[in-house]
């Protein structure tokens, strides 16, 4: 009898211990994800739970698994040639050795045309990659449109229900017309989701002007980590940074609307070792108590984030009663670091009594937007620099917004472009 009482009580204060460790406030922290992310569903050439399981094994917390007009759902087989063309003939085995004969499913005869492999969907292969604390997975899709030549995708992280790419008459009206679908289904469903417009550069498809007009996208890739989407943009167009800055600037003096925020990601598509869009390029870190979709989104939507290509940050705060932004690095003692404080200044006088009537802000109208807008001198501007991990910058008032951007003197661990520094971008604040 007394062996069982001591082992009752064991089991109790065994319990309590879990209970202490599971606290009901848990404290804010900075939760690394990819929001942009493509497997064998679409045009990647992995098995989603493989990319899911790099991505984990690399201290990520959440993934969007984002292929293009697909939810990774229901029954899907694919022919063993079609995925070793993409991924190479040691992609099975690699498959295999992960997760074992028993979860590989495989149909016809191996070696012959007939030979298929089943892509597990979602909601079968999370519960082998997920922990709970640790790493997530979102159902995502590349809503991927086009007017005329010009492409023109969205993300939709957390959808319940496909959607169908609507087309437009317009870049603006497809712009339009698919972020409404979102935005529809996340009110019918009460359930949380991110739209977001993928590389704005991509083919130059998308001008700070059609950005900006668009107001109800609230989200844009300010860094992604494919090479093909011309983030420096050229002599005949903006860098995607630079046309973060022009869309707000736009949306501030004209539109009277609130200000784009910028996401790091991926656009992953090659899991091998080959050249192109390769994974851990691009992330967003985003500070919430809870890791679950629900509470990254509204973090997100609160500006709770920052973007980054490889640096860190400890901290970064906008004091509203004094209107200062502060920013702290996280330090990696090989590197030195830059904070550029950015902003945009308020148009002058001058530029506002010679700006052009304003004009209809519809996404039907393709007229000019850049009347009454501050100078590009004055847009996208640094008003201050400080060599360290620590920083801050207080508002005069002549700024419609001020950002920050980290740059380390460290190339990132798998560079885009030649003479590329690890960043961070912090979001718009002060307006």
């Amino acid at each position: 009898m007394h062996h069982k009482f001591l082992a009752l009580l064991l089991f109790l204060v065994l319990v309590q211990t879990n209970f202490a460790e599971e606290p009901s406030e848990p404290a804010l922290q900075w939760w690394k994800g990819n929001l942009h992310t493509h497997s064998l569903w679409s045009d990647g050439d992995d098995f989603p739970e493989m990319i899911a399981d790099w991505y984990a094994q690399r201290g990520y917390n959440f993934l969007a698994l984002s292929d293009h007009n697909v939810l990774s759902q229901g029954m899907r087989w694919m022919k063993y040639d079609k995925i070793s063309d993409r991924g190479g003939e040691q992609i099975l085995d690699k498959y295999f050795a992960r997760f074992g004969k028993d979860w590989v499913e495989t149909k016809g005869e191996k070696g012959s045309k007939s030979y298929e492999v089943r892509l597990k969907p979602l909601d079968e292969f999370r519960y082998l990659v997920e922990t709970h604390g640790k790493f997530i997975l979102i159902p995502g899709e590349e809503i991927t449109d086009k007017f005329e030549d010009k492409p023109v995708h969205m993300n939709a992280t957390n959808l319940a229900e496909l959607i169908q790419p609507l087309g437009g008459s317009s870049v603006r009206e497809v712009m339009q017309n698919n972020i409404r679908s979102v935005l529809e289904q996340e009110k019918r469903l009460g359930r949380e989701m991110l739209p977001h417009l993928n590389h704005p550069n991509f083919k130059y498809g998308i001008t700070y002007e059609d950005l900006a007009s668009v107001v109800s996208e609230q989200f844009f890739e300010v860094y992604n980590g494919h090479p093909t989407i011309n983030h420096l943009g050229d002599k005949d167009h903006p860098s995607v940074e630079a046309i973060w800055d022009l869309a707000n600037a736009i949306r501030l003096t004209v539109l009277d609307a609130p200000p784009l925020m910028g996401l790091g990601t991926d656009d992953s598509h090659e899991y091998h070792g080959e050249p192109g869009s390769r994974p851990g390029r691009g992330w967003v870190m985003v500070r919430s108590r809870f890791l679950t979709p629900e509470h990254l989104i509204r973090a997100m939507k609160a500006g709770d984030f920052y973007a980054s290509s490889g640096v860190s940050l400890e901290d970064v705060v906008f004091d509203k009663p004094s209107r200062t932004l502060r920013v702290a690095v996280k330090q990696d003692p090989n590197a030195t670091y830059r904070i550029d404080f950015v902003a945009t200044l308020k148009p002058t006088a001058k530029e506002t009594s010679t700006g052009s009537t304003k004009q209809s802000t519809t996404v039907s109208s393709e007229a000019s937007l850049t009347q009454k807008i501050p100078s590009k001198e004055n847009t996208g501007r640094i008003v201050a620099s400080v060599e360290g991990t620590h920083g801050e910058y207080k508002m005069n008032g002549t700024e419609l917004y001020v950002r920050a951007v980290i740059t380390s003197s460290l190339p990132p661990v798998d560079p885009v472009w030649d003479a590329q520094k690890q960043q961070a971008w912090t979001q718009p604040v002060g307006y």
